[in-house]
């Protein structure tokens, strides 16, 4: 193993970085599948350079090079314990586009979704499509032979392969493309490492008792997803050996080689015209798996797009998760699976409901499923995502019993698909297990995975018996153990079984020909170790056990809510995915600054530290230092990873060992701060401006410290009552939140009279401030004496009827998320927060029930456009804005598709944090400020919103309920 000053010199000698701390080596040592290896190191290399420099390093040092770009393998491809190689951050280019021949050449780190956004006003796209779009990116599709849910219309990633350009173990670069026979038998020529490649190639597949053995032991042809070693069967199709093809790529080899055989550094792919928009969706439900495979067979007759099935599992995870809840609107009764038909028309809308009535005539006729719903439009978008969303989903499972990956890529021919399922349900019936299945129904495979505990030798012993049966199953259809996810780890132990031992060796000396140093990913495809070596976790461990402050208990214990994270990427989208996950990631690009990260580097400090505080270490403070507690992973991410609960246990923990700084303490306290400086609030204003004080206070230069209001809402409210003493409409207590009372006083004043003015009566009685600012700093102990004090006080006056209605979003909704975790009287938090609301979502309520009509505001004509605070989005919802602010009839009302602003409370006033506040903000929300018109009037609930709004564009946002206040008819 090479030294740290070896490494140092390396790193020296890089355009990029090389990176051998504690921290980043944790980081790399796992990615969505269930190992860990730890790496000597982690590179982001810059260039081709910085590459060839690696290989060489590697050689020298005799350790292995592990390609990564999303990391979202499930076979355990982008581990290693050599140095990780992640492209994901500067091989990110659209090299070449050639719209005439339906070709793009693109570098490996570039974004599946993110390639399609910039084909689509060509009218053309890449078709194959997983389920990790939004993040994967071509290196990764191409080192699996991804294909996705349109692999039945569009083929696989290998189908596109046009040419890609590598670079071998020696340090060579080739350029794999189409050669006819003779131009293959040329490059044989030759002492280069490239001629030895094809002259293996050639010496080894012209064998006729080769070409006997492969087609005989690997998958049937006619399983088109189908990743099996490496594809030598595909290379048989070339008249050179003895196949129709007149052209032979070896390029195709590449694809499925897991990074194996070579380093890729672009790839040119063949394009499709874009899939028709008459498209109808048909969810068929079916009452048992078995009915619903069946039915494939009579469904895949008809000119289908997309053929997905979900079982009950994945279906009752969604039931759970904020974000996947509302896309679940279709399910009728409980289903114990669905299939998700699509059909399309070039011609018309017209044509696609007599396609989708076709198909659900002919599957009634034949007696399959008890519904059948049509969807059209955005509705078959959230199907979508809640397809997709289907591995992350199985994360949020509570326990150590997870759904595990180890039988789930399994691919027989369709025909075969109904028996073969129906023995394997029989085997896991045997293994007492009820297993999960879901995904590819009409191309043969299905996603399976039984449920286990992998922290136990039993659960181990499973892991392999289980996966063991299930090859012997799927050799027996002649099917393949891998339809996509790829061998890696976890199946390559089985090749020699699964192709004989003969294919297996010829596999080893092609990976020798290409590779003759082992230099590139050892131990996946050939070589591979014990599918039941290397696991995340150690079975038979002792579970740690962890005190926090903060109750834990839905997830079973801190420690397995960070367990939660499966790795499946989906806080590395970026911005045009839509959503807030995740902030920083967004704005450096880091695989350090993801929910993942964060997840992954608490579970493994608190499962190996050795201190007694397992949250005291220097790594984890670094890791969770650009977290801003948006909660974008609380909804967004599938497995409900709540970080800005985790980040808040483990500020307190490390600052009960480590002190709280003098700053911390000053934002913590900020509401008794205000309450001092609100007796004097111009003197108050001067002094905090001043450069001296925000310079020892290590706040930013370019911020100005908000400024408290001339008078506190309290005082306002004291000097202020409603004049009538009849309100039709009602009784509601208005949470004065420290925000409110101290800067944002006419937000309160607009809100008090407008909501009086509709026939509320509003009170306003003594209590704490919210807490925000104790708990985003890790002030837990003064967090949780001020939920049981608010608990304690509102849990006897609010109900249903009267509800207790907050301005400030971050305010109002600790009561629906933090208090549960920190009060005493958990039963009485649960209670109150079911009747906490933001001002917006009374409104809506209200609207809804026609307490308040358009009629009791003006008909000005005003355009206004919403940018929703992320705690609203996460915790509640943006449509309850945008219902308040629509009930005007002039009002034309639409919300920005924004993520996180960036100022998140204190974090962007913070000097080191000011740059990536501001880059944050810059992702999507400022730009699409700076491209609305003056006259268009910004609403951001969140203060924190509206003053980054004004440091970053100089525009003034305005609160929803002063903006509705404006409307009122006096």
């Amino acid at each position: 193993m090479p030294t740290t000053d070896q490494l140092k010199q390396l790193a020296s000698s890089l355009e990029g970085k090389l990176m051998f701390d504690e921290l980043h080596k944790t980081l790399y040592s796992t990615d969505a599948s269930a190992y860990k290896l730890r790496p000597v190191a982690a590179a982001l290399p810059k260039s081709d350079a910085d590459i060839v420099k690696l290989l060489a390093f590697a050689k020298e040092h005799k350790i292995s090079l592990t390609p990564r770009t999303a990391g979202t393998s499930l076979a355990g491809q982008t581990v290693g314990n050599g140095i990780i190689v992640d492209v994901s951050k500067y091989f990110t280019k659209i090299v070449s586009f050639d719209k005439i021949n339906k070709t793009v050449t693109v570098q490996p780190g570039v974004i599946r979704d993110e390639l399609n956004l910039f084909l689509k006003p060509h009218g053309l796209f890449f078709g194959p499509n997983t389920s990790t779009s939004n993040r994967c990116m071509i290196g990764g599709m191409v080192g699996n032979n991804s294909s996705g849910t349109t692999s039945i219309r569009y083929g696989v990633t290998r189908d596109k392969i046009v040419e890609v350009k590598a670079i071998l173990s020696d340090g060579s670069k080739v350029n794999f493309n189409s050669l006819t026979s003779a131009e293959f038998i040329e490059k044989t020529k030759g002492n280069t490492l490239e001629n030895q490649i094809y002259r293996t190639l050639y010496d080894e597949l012209s064998i006729e008792t080769a070409q006997l053995e492969i087609k005989n032991q690997f998958p049937k042809p006619e399983i088109h997803r189908r990743n099996t070693g490496y594809a030598v069967d595909i290379l048989l199709d070339s008249d050179l050996f003895g196949g129709s093809q007149p052209q032979i790529n070896v390029g195709q080899l590449l694809c499925g080689s897991e990074g194996t055989l070579a380093f890729t550094t672009e790839v040119t792919l063949k394009l499709d015209d874009l899939p028709p928009t008459n498209n109808i969706m048909v969810v068929t439900h079916f009452t048992s798996i078995q009915e619903s495979l069946e039915a494939v067979m009579v469904a895949m007759k008809h000119h289908l797009y997309t053929c997905e099935m979900i079982d009950d599992t994945i279906l009752d995870c969604t039931k759970n998760n904020k974000e996947q809840r509302k896309n679940r609107f279709f399910i009728q009764g409980e289903p114990k699976a669905i299939m998700v038909f699509e059909v399309a028309s070039h011609e018309s809308m017209a044509d696609a409901e007599i396609q989708a009535n076709a198909l659900i005539a002919d599957l009634e006729l034949h007696n399959f499923g008890y519904a059948s719903p049509k969807l059209y439009g955005g509705d078959i978008d959230k199907v979508n995502e809640l397809r997709k969303a289907g591995l992350g989903l199985l994360g949020s499972i509570v326990g150590d019993n997870k759904a595990a990956d180890s039988i789930e890529d399994t691919a027989v021919e369709l025909s075969d698909l109904p028996n073969y399922i129906a023995e394997f349900s029989a085997m896991m019936k045997r293994h007492g297990q009820d297993a999960i299945y879901y995904a590819h129904a009409g191309a043969g495979e299905l996603h399976l995975r039984p449920v286990l505990n992998l922290k136990t030798k039993e659960g181990v012993y499973q892991f392999r018996n289980i996966a063991t049966e299930v090859a012997h199953l799927v050799k027996k259809y002649r099917g393949s153990l891998s339809g996509e996810h790829g061998d890696g780890m976890v199946r390559g132990e089985f090749l020699p079984f699964m192709i004989g031992d003969a294919n297996y060796q010829l596999l080893k000396r092609i990976k020798l020909a290409f590779d003759p140093n082992s230099v590139l990913n050892i131990g996946k495809i050939v070589n591979a170790s014990k599918m039941d070596e290397n696991l995340r976790f150690e079975p038979g461990r002792i579970e740690p056990d962890i005190k926090t402050i903060q109750d834990f208990s839905d997830s079973m214990g801190v420690l397995r809510a960070a367990e939660k994270c499966n790795g499946s990427g989906d806080c590395r989208k970026l911005p045009s995915a839509g959503g807030t996950l995740c902030p920083s990631y967004r704005a450096t690009k880091n695989e350090k600054d993801t929910t993942r990260a964060r997840a992954n580097a608490l579970r493994e400090y608190l499962t190996n530290s050795e201190k007694d505080n397992k949250f005291d270490h220097q790594e984890l403070y670094e890791v969770f230092d650009l977290c801003v507690s948006c909660k974008a992973c609380a909804s967004e991410c599938p497995s409900n990873v709540d970080v800005a609960a985790l980040k808040a246990e483990f500020l307190y923990q490390y600052q009960e060992a480590n002190g709280y700084s003098f700053r911390n303490k000053i934002f913590a306290n900020n509401a008794k701060i205000n309450k001092l400086g609100s007796a004097f609030p111009s003197m108050t204003n001067f002094f905090a401006n001043l450069s001296l004080i925000k310079k020892g206070m290590g706040i930013a230069a370019e911020r100005t410290v908000p400024a408290l209001a001339p008078k506190t809402f309290k005082n306002w409210l004291a000097k202020n009552k409603p004049s009538q003493s009849i309100f039709p409409n009602g009784k509601l207590y208005l949470f004065c939140d420290e925000f409110t009372n101290f800067y944002d006083v006419q937000v309160g004043i607009d809100a008090f009279e407008l909501l009086t003015n509709l026939g509320y009566q509003v009170t306003v009685i003594d209590h704490e401030e919210s807490g925000r600012a104790y708990i985003s700093k890790g002030f837990l102990q003064e967090a949780k004496a001020i939920a049981n004090k608010n608990v304690t006080i509102f849990k006897g006056i609010i109900s249903q009827e009267i509800p207790l209605v907050g301005l400030e979003p971050s305010g109002i909704l600790t009561f629906r998320d933090e208090y549960i975790r920190l009060a005493d009287d958990k039963i009485a938090a649960e209670k109150l927060a079911k009747n906490c609301l933001t001002i917006e979502e009374f409104f809506k309520r209200e609207i809804t029930t026609n307490k308040i009509v358009a009629d009791q505001f003006t008909d000005e004509v005003r355009e206004i456009k919403i940018h929703g605070h992320c705690h609203q989005k996460s915790q509640s919802s943006v449509e309850a804005s945008f219902t308040m602010l629509n009930i005007p009839n002039n009002s034309k009302v639409t919300i920005y598709n924004s993520g996180c602003c960036g100022m998140a409370g204190s974090f962007g006033y913070e000097k080191e944090h000011y740059k990536i506040s501001m880059q944050m903000g810059e992702d999507t929300l400022f730009p699409k400020i700076r491209n609305t018109a003056e006259t268009t009037t910004i609403a951001a609930a969140g203060t924190s919103c509206r003053h980054q709004i004004y440091d970053g564009t100089k525009r003034v946002a305005q609160h929803p309920v002063s903006i509705l206040r404006s409307y009122l008819k006096v």
